[in-house]
């Protein structure tokens, strides 16, 4: 009953369109003062800021700042032109195009939301621009870059990281095959509408052109190898890869000459701008998870599903069903924080593999960017495509749909998401 009583007050908080930070705090301090426990504000700072401090967390802002760096260092461009050179004439021309090139993106930025804003402007262009309906295009685009933060790198699985204490490396190479076969069930759902929707493919890409354009994106294509591959042989570890990266990208922004010095302050405040948007919603929410520890609610919660003698199947039944119903209302790093204070426990306590459980929550945080009326992935695509969220929304169905199918068969068939971290780092 408690815990119906907390998440129902936050949910009609962020319906009266409360800044998501400010109403999981809210939720927190109006709880302890109702219950008559104002004493127990003076943890207020302190949780707030041991929220916030890990050294795991500060590869956020860098690999923030790394796809801010690629989204004006013309790097997208040189992407995009390989992906269209290597998929560009199958069915569903451009929009096998922005997946393929959202995946090879992937491999460089963790952000979804930074993916769409960036790269996406270049895919819905190139769409629209060969007759493909806006709301589809737009629709493509932010399926597409929701494949971003699966494939490492990936902020959601730094911050998943630093909450569980699992490793991120191992984080890191467990998104890769569901990142694949999201993008597979992507490029499935696009061939099916390609020919009742009368999308149009362009043309078979010469030998020249696909060697130039490989040429032309061979140091962009070089980055995740460098990322996992100095993660992999312990030459650096995942945060420092986040500084690593975002060097790369800025090295290469004045290689090409499409970053100008005039450009970095308004990059750096770009980022700094997403960076402390990001830490004020983790240092309210590690309050709300302290809370919701405080009151015992992981345990409630425990002992009701060993009292319907509840099986690791419906456990993680549950888990999908919650993480998408709060993926409507709340952002995807907000749903970390809030819930796995809860789900750790009944995770251990049923035999779910946390690195297992991490990339499943991340799929799910995937199709919460698709659906309103909290989508982000919608809002920042309608920003330069003003199609309507609503009509975005719905495009987005088959795509959903596909990422929700495989999310379900990462969550039963855990060895496809196992094997890579398994083979590779057996002994962490």
């Amino acid at each position: 009953m408690l815990t119906l009583v907390i998440f129902s007050v936050l949910l009609v908080l962020l319906m009266i369109d409360l800044p998501i930070a400010v109403a999981i705090g809210l939720t927190a301090v109006g709880f302890f003062l109702w219950e008559d426990q104002a004493s127990m504000l003076v943890m207020l700072p302190q949780r707030m800021y041991s929220g916030t401090t890990g050294f795991t967390l500060l590869a956020i802002p860098f690999f923030i700042l790394a796809g801010n760096l690629m989204n004006t260092g013309g790097i997208t461009n040189r992407i995009f032109r390989f992906a269209k050179a290597c998929v560009g004439h199958i069915s569903g021309g451009l929009g096998q195009v922005s997946v393929v090139s959202s995946m090879i993106f992937s491999g460089m930025s963790g952000s979804a939301v930074a993916d769409a804003a960036g790269l996406g402007q270049i895919q819905h262009k190139a769409m629209v621009d060969n007759g493909y309906p806006k709301p589809l295009s737009a629709a493509i685009v932010a399926s597409a870059n929701c494949i971003g933060p699966v494939i490492p790198p990936s902020i959601p699985f730094v911050l998943y990281g630093a909450i569980t204490s699992v490793s991120v490396a191992k984080l890191f190479l467990a998104g890769f095959i569901p990142g694949l076969l999201m993008g597979v069930a992507m490029m499935f759902a696009i061939a099916l509408m390609a020919r009742p929707r009368g999308l149009p493919r362009s043309e078979k890409a010469s030998w020249t052109e696909l060697k130039e354009s490989t040429k032309a994106a061979f140091w962009p294509l070089l980055a995740p190898v460098i990322i996992i591959g100095g993660i992999l042989t312990g030459f650096f570890t995942p945060t420092e890869a986040a500084v690593i990266v975002s060097l790369y990208a800025l090295v290469l922004g004045f290689a090409y000459r499409d970053l100008k010095l005039k450009a970095l302050p308004a990059i750096l405040f770009s980022s700094l701008k997403q960076t402390t948007g990001l830490l004020f919603i983790m240092a309210a929410a590690n309050f709300f998870g302290w809370l919701t520890i405080h009151q015992g609610i992981p345990n409630a919660v425990i002992e009701a599903l060993a009292g319907m003698s509840a099986s690791p199947a419906g456990v993680m039944w549950m888990i999908i069903a919650v993480v998408v119903v709060l993926g409507c209302f709340l952002e995807g790093n907000a749903i970390f924080l809030i819930t796995l204070p809860i789900f750790m426990p009944i995770a251990r306590l049923f035999g779910i593999d946390l690195i297992n459980l991490g990339v499943v929550m991340t799929l799910l945080i995937m199709i919460g960017n698709l659906t309103p009326p909290v989508g982000m992935c919608l809002f920042a695509v309608d920003s330069f495509a003003r199609t309507g969220v609503w009509p975005l929304a719905k495009e987005c169905l088959p795509f959903i749909l596909g990422i929700l199918l495989v999310t379900i068969l990462i969550a039963f068939v855990p060895e496809i998401a196992l094997f890579l971290p398994n083979y590779f780092m057996p002994a962490m």
